[in-house]
């Protein structure tokens, strides 16, 4: 674990990093939780019966008193991550949460779609129900000229139930709560209707309002109101805007933590297996690791693996955010989850179920979104104490009024707006909404968040440390440029031939000159006889006719061929010469390209004040070219793995927000070091395991845009949280004064939360620079390309 110098945490425990547990219900593994790890453990719950941020309080207070037990609960996703001792089993653990009051299972990563939308359907009749019965009432109070004879009894008789089966489940929850010793949202609601329908049969019975001529007049503001008031419309408005807020807070919750049921959409049931016995479909579960099977034009890719036969073009959009399909062919790999756009494709499986890639990124968005900010525990630890404070002003605020003389009616009026207005709930949703929203668009973007701490460190973040080989370079060799004789057989021709000699060749420049010599050509290379290769020198053979000799320059070399090569030394790259019948035709620079995408990558996250920093393993003439390619003016070259740690530590203690980019193992100690540490995609699993951030998708842009996401969630975050205090610093005191209504409370209320939710759903279509201003690929006169 490592702690930014403004207190912001980046943590990567092993027990979070591999329960692989899902934050909701849908997931793509195999039942994970609980997961252990020596005597710590880690599992999830799914959690029922929470409406605010006081119900998260309460839980992870209760769960907080077994010994070694830590709990992390989620509103948004009704869940509790929970690391505890071995010796605790998460059965004791779910007592402990029911005995709280609420209901809880350990999540296995089943689906349960029919519950829920049974539940939606609930939700939904008695939202219409109590409506059929509230609306009528609403008019009746709220437009006096519609009052004619004895109107306020049959607003009476509709109530009743409103107030009574329709607020059922906060009275029921309330119930619960007293039965622990605790107050919640459902309480404020359950005791402002209560009170609402208790003054208001009082009012008919006893205090004048149920005469056949009685009209009472309509006002927002209750210090305006004369005579007899009832409240019938303050009884049936609260759990109808109460009800109704929640049922569409809950739908929009559920649609900012869509990632990992998009994610889920992506896998498939079956897998057509081919073996010995021809083709036959097995369940996806039954698949096994060298297995091979059968991929058709339109399905989805089953599992991760090797292609074995076939070309075709993958769609991996919703895996790595990248558009553009991907042609793939005999041993190219095969990632579970994508759409093959082209041809059939028989793959070989290489990981299956948990091992595969989609359910390494499941696990990482899971984990994400069950991670809490630093501004959420703020909240929930305020959410905490909210719901007393809240009961003990409106029994003070009722005592005030009745003490200073006021009519009993307006002493209740002002007791009942101050319970029914209250709102923990836009406390409790202002953040985790807003990261659910976030990972689940980084998701699609091809940046994976491992959790709330990482998205906050990445917001702070102003330097970055950038590894060279395979981060801003491909990371193999390949031909950088070839020079051609001038009045000779041209760039073309040569790489022709000498690719032909080549083809044979067991060594790694042979091969990437072969290979740069094959791509795009509709015919393959010619063949090549009398091959022989000296030992550092290089190989020779007949193709065409025409002695082919490729190998080490000559000293003779003059005009643009000695122009390449010493060019060629500059950047310390390795230099073949073609020689055709004897005659020097053409010169081949090859070396570890820039990655085409780096220029406008580092520029862009240079403009978002983000300075960065090369450093490398690598000698110092490669390293001090690319750096003079990017306009990277701080460089270390030759950096050991733990000089790599040790220049993130010394950029740490001048005061700096380090995050480090890299890609292999000797990377993995200066990423678990920094503050921040972003591992790409195709990188290697122990860089990936010491990262906050993965990138899937292989475009160093992503950097940029996770930076500018995580800023765009924080403003988001700061905007929700504001208006979550702002809106009961401002409602309170006017209730409490007499200048709030009980029904545009319970609205205001309502609308308090669906504000939040709608605000943080925001992010949802949040999209980043748009490709034509980042386009343009490498920066003009960087490594690369042919020179005639």
């Amino acid at each position: 674990m490592s702690t930014d110098q403004g207190g912001a945490t980046s943590v990567r425990e092993s027990g979070a990093q591999e329960s692989g547990a899902a934050a909701t219900p849908t997931t793509l593994a195999t039942p994970i939780t609980p997961t252990t790890k020596g005597t710590a453990a880690v599992t999830d719950l799914a959690v029922t019966g929470m409406t605010c941020a006081a119900c998260v309080s309460r839980v992870e207070k209760r769960l907080a008193r077994l010994e070694g037990v830590r709990a992390t609960v989620n509103l948004a996703t009704n869940t509790a991550r929970v690391s505890h001792p071995g010796s605790v089993t998460p059965e004791e653990l779910v007592g402990v949460v029911e005995a709280a009051g609420y209901g809880a299972s350990v999540l296995r990563g089943e689906p349960e779609p029919a519950a829920d939308s049974g539940a939606g359907r609930d939700e939904v009749s008695r939202v219409a129900l109590v409506a059929a019965g509230a609306l009528p009432v609403l008019a009746l109070s709220m437009v006096p000229p519609w009052q004619f004879a004895g109107w306020q009894w049959l607003c009476f008789v509709l109530a009743v139930p409103v107030a009574t089966w329709g607020a059922w489940p906060f009275h029921a929850r309330m119930l619960r709560g007293l039965r622990h010793a605790t107050a919640t949202m459902d309480t404020l609601v359950s005791l402002g209707v209560a009170a609402s329908l208790g003054w208001s049969t009082y009012a008919l019975l006893w205090g004048g309002a149920g005469g056949g001529d009685y009209r009472m007049p309509f006002t927002l503001m209750p210090m305006l109101h004369e005579g007899t008031h009832v409240y019938l419309e303050g009884a049936v408005s609260v759990p109808l805007a109460v009800l109704a807020g929640r049922l569409l807070e809950g739908r929009a919750r559920r649609a900012t933590g869509s990632a990992l049921t998009a994610l889920a959409g992506l896998t498939v049931a079956e897998a057509t297996v081919r073996d010995e016995a021809g083709e036959h479909t097995v369940p996806l579960q039954q698949l096994r690791v060298g297995q091979e099977f059968v991929v058709r034009p339109g399905e989805r890719v089953a599992t991760d693996g090797t292609v074995v036969e076939g070309v075709s073009a993958l769609d991996l959009s919703l895996i790595t955010g990248e558009s553009e399909p991907v042609e793939v062919g005999a041993g190219a790999e095969a990632v579970g989850g994508a759409v093959n756009a082209g041809g059939l494709l028989l793959v070989r499986a290489t990981a299956v179920g948990a091992d595969t890639r989609l359910a390494r990124i499941a696990r990482m968005v899971a984990d994400a979104q069950a991670d809490k900010a630093r501004a959420q525990r703020l909240a929930d630890a305020v959410a905490g104490v909210f719901v007393p404070a809240v009961l003990a002003v409106a029994v003070a605020v009722l005592g005030f009024w009745l003490g200073a003389g006021a009519d009993a009616q307006a002493a209740v009026t002002a007791c009942v707006a101050v319970l029914v207005v209250a709102c923990p709930c836009a406390l409790g949703l202002a953040t985790p909404t807003a990261l659910l929203a976030a990972t689940g668009r980084g998701a699609r973007m091809g940046v994976l968040v491992g959790g709330a701490r990482a998205l906050e460190s990445l917001q702070n973040i102003d330097t970055v440390v950038l590894d060279k080989t395979g981060t801003l370079t491909t990371g193999r060799m390949t031909v950088a440029g070839v020079s051609a004789r001038a009045g000779g057989i041209g760039v073309q021709e040569a790489l022709r031939l000498a690719g032909a000699v080549e083809h044979g060749s067991e060594h790694p420049l042979g091969r990437a000159l072969s290979a740069y010599a094959r791509a795009g050509r509709d015919t393959p290379l010619p063949p090549v006889t009398g091959f022989h290769a000296t030992p550092g020198s290089g190989v020779a053979g007949v193709v065409d006719g025409h002695r082919v000799a490729v190998g080490t320059p000559e000293p003779r070399l003059t005009g643009a061929l000695a122009e390449a090569v010493a060019s060629a030394e500059r950047a310390a790259r390795t230099c073949v010469q073609v020689t055709v019948d004897g005659t020097p035709e053409a010169v081949v620079e090859i070396g570890d390209v820039l990655r085409p995408d780096a220029y406008r990558a580092v520029d862009h996250l240079r403009r978002l004040g983000v300075h960065p920093v090369l450093a490398s393993g690598d000698r110092p003439g490669p390293v001090r070219a690319v750096a003079e390619h990017l306009d990277i003016s701080r460089v270390h070259a030759g950096c050991s793995p733990d000089g790599k740690a040790e220049l993130v530590a010394r950029l740490r203690a001048e005061g700096r927000r380090v995050a480090f980019i890299g890609d292999g193992v000797n990377d993995a100690a200066a990423l678990a070091r920094a503050d921040l540490g972003i591992a790409l995609g195709d990188g290697t699993a122990a860089a990936a395991a010491a990262a906050d951030i993965t990138l899937v998708r292989a475009d160093l842009h992503a950097v940029a845009d996770a930076v500018r996401l995580a800023r765009r969630t924080r403003g988001t975050i700061r905007a929700n949280l504001t208006w979550a205090f702002a809106y009961n610093a401002v409602t309170l005191p006017l209730a409490a004064t007499g200048w709030l209504d009980p029904m545009p409370a319970a609205v205001a209320m309502s609308a308090s939360s669906l504000l939040v939710v709608g605000n943080s759903l925001r992010l949802r279509s949040w999209n980043p620079a748009p490709p034509a201003a980042r386009s343009g690929g490498r920066r003009p006169g960087a490594a690369g390309g042919h020179r005639a």
